[in-house]
């Protein structure tokens, strides 16, 4: 079986491989067709689900799967947020959001002044990108939680409901 990754992100394509080992995994540049920057759990989850239809479209019978990152406004502030979607070979759409934290003031600042946060984590730490290795939550966990261990998490949680489905037959 073949799954496309709407993703070139290799800590995104390395989560799905994480997950499943045995099959073929190609990424694909797909677009998200949302902000490069998400400000929503909404539309952080619509371009998940956007690059999951995209990449289930790309050839009968194949697994999509869609990541993206984004942020979220909550009453105590701007929290990192993450979803991911599965299209199956059979047209069924799964989603799943994972770990949340509270951004630091500093980021949020310069967040709301519309720089996308990949920048503004290579500008705060003075490295250069951090979206590909650790993330944002690598960064602010101290490395306890690494952005591929993050996306590994979403991944089972939407392999599950698809393994789960797959019995409910």
């Amino acid at each position: 079986m073949k799954i496309f990754i709407g993703s070139k992100n290799p800590t995104k394509i390395q989560a799905v491989a994480n997950v499943f080992p045995k099959y073929q995994i190609e990424d694909a540049d797909v677009p998200s067709n949302v902000s490069s920057q998400p400000f929503s759990d909404k539309e952080t989850l619509e371009g998940a689900i956007n690059r999951a239809k995209a990449c289930a479209s790309m050839e009968k019978n194949t697994i999509g799967i869609g990541l993206e990152g984004g942020v979220a406004e909550m009453d105590m502030g701007l929290f990192l947020c993450n979803w991911g979607a599965l299209v199956d070979g059979n047209g069924n759409l799964f989603v799943a959001s994972g770990a949340r934290i509270l951004l630091p003031d500093e980021i949020t600042e310069e967040l709301k002044k519309g720089v996308e946060l990949g920048q503004v984590m290579d500008d705060y730490t003075k490295k250069q990108n951090v979206r590909k290795k650790e993330g944002a939550i690598g960064i602010f966990t101290n490395e306890l939680v690494k952005r591929e261990e993050m996306f590994t998490h979403v991944i089972k949680l939407l392999k599950g409901q698809s393994d789960y489905k797959k019995i409910q037959r």
